[in-house]
Protein backbone atom coordinates (compact mmCIF):
# COMPACT_ATOMS: atom_id res chain seq x y z
CA UNK A 1 0.00 0.00 0.00
CA UNK A 2 1.53 3.15 -0.85
CA UNK A 3 0.82 6.78 1.35
CA UNK A 4 1.22 9.90 -0.21
CA UNK A 5 3.92 12.18 1.78
CA UNK A 6 1.98 14.81 3.17
CA UNK A 7 3.07 17.91 5.75
CA UNK A 8 1.33 17.14 9.45
CA UNK A 9 -0.93 14.43 11.00
CA UNK A 10 -2.84 11.87 8.81
CA UNK A 11 -5.63 11.78 11.51
CA UNK A 12 -6.27 13.80 15.01
CA UNK A 13 -8.45 12.86 17.73
CA UNK A 14 -10.73 14.92 18.42
CA UNK A 15 -12.30 15.65 22.10
CA UNK A 16 -15.59 14.04 21.87
CA UNK A 17 -13.03 10.86 21.14
CA UNK A 18 -13.92 10.84 17.32
CA UNK A 19 -10.56 10.66 14.55
CA UNK A 20 -10.81 13.60 11.98
CA UNK A 21 -8.63 12.32 9.10
CA UNK A 22 -8.24 14.41 5.60
CA UNK A 23 -10.81 12.61 3.88
CA UNK A 24 -13.35 13.81 6.39
CA UNK A 25 -12.28 17.48 4.54
CA UNK A 26 -14.13 18.32 1.85
CA UNK A 27 -12.58 18.31 -1.79
CA UNK A 28 -10.24 20.70 -2.99
CA UNK A 29 -12.50 21.32 -5.62
CA UNK A 30 -15.77 22.93 -3.07
CA UNK A 31 -17.56 25.78 -4.52
CA UNK A 32 -20.77 25.44 -2.67
CA UNK A 33 -19.93 25.59 1.02
CA UNK A 34 -22.87 24.60 3.34
CA UNK A 35 -22.36 23.88 7.58
CA UNK A 36 -20.89 20.62 7.73
CA UNK A 37 -18.17 21.58 4.91
CA UNK A 38 -17.27 24.95 6.67
CA UNK A 39 -17.96 23.34 10.12
CA UNK A 40 -15.00 20.14 9.18
CA UNK A 41 -12.60 22.83 7.78
CA UNK A 42 -12.26 25.35 10.83
CA UNK A 43 -12.68 22.00 12.80
CA UNK A 44 -9.28 20.56 10.78
CA UNK A 45 -7.81 23.67 11.13
CA UNK A 46 -8.56 24.06 15.18
CA UNK A 47 -7.25 20.77 16.37
CA UNK A 48 -4.03 20.50 13.55
CA UNK A 49 -5.25 18.30 10.79
CA UNK A 50 -4.07 21.23 8.31
CA UNK A 51 -2.68 24.64 8.89
CA UNK A 52 -4.59 27.75 8.57
CA UNK A 53 -3.00 28.79 5.70
CA UNK A 54 -3.07 25.43 4.10
CA UNK A 55 -6.78 25.55 4.27
CA UNK A 56 -6.88 29.39 3.08
CA UNK A 57 -4.76 27.62 -0.27
CA UNK A 58 -6.31 24.70 -0.69
CA UNK A 59 -9.98 26.32 -0.71
CA UNK A 60 -9.36 30.15 -2.53
CA UNK A 61 -10.79 31.42 0.86
CA UNK A 62 -10.01 34.81 2.68
CA UNK A 63 -8.27 35.01 5.84
CA UNK A 64 -11.43 37.27 6.59
CA UNK A 65 -14.04 34.71 5.45
CA UNK A 66 -12.25 32.10 7.60
CA UNK A 67 -12.16 34.26 10.55
CA UNK A 68 -16.01 34.72 10.24
CA UNK A 69 -16.50 30.92 10.27
CA UNK A 70 -14.66 30.46 12.94
CA UNK A 71 -15.79 33.12 15.25
CA UNK A 72 -19.50 32.18 13.92
CA UNK A 73 -18.88 28.64 15.35
CA UNK A 74 -17.62 29.13 18.47
CA UNK A 75 -20.41 31.64 19.48
CA UNK A 76 -23.08 29.90 18.11
CA UNK A 77 -22.44 26.75 16.82
CA UNK A 78 -22.60 24.73 13.77
CA UNK A 79 -26.07 26.68 12.78
CA UNK A 80 -24.93 30.16 12.59
CA UNK A 81 -22.62 28.94 9.14
CA UNK A 82 -25.88 28.54 7.49
CA UNK A 83 -26.49 30.66 5.12
CA UNK A 84 -30.39 31.68 5.96
CA UNK A 85 -29.22 32.20 9.20
CA UNK A 86 -26.98 34.45 9.25
CA UNK A 87 -29.15 37.54 10.02
CA UNK A 88 -29.84 35.98 13.18
CA UNK A 89 -26.38 35.36 14.40
CA UNK A 90 -24.82 38.99 12.95
CA UNK A 91 -23.52 40.94 14.86
CA UNK A 92 -25.50 44.58 14.38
Amino acid sequence: MYLKKVDGPRAVTLPDGNVMTRADLPPRETRRWVASRKHAVVRGVVYGLISQSEALARYGLSKDEFNEWLSALSQHGEDALKATNLKIYRQP
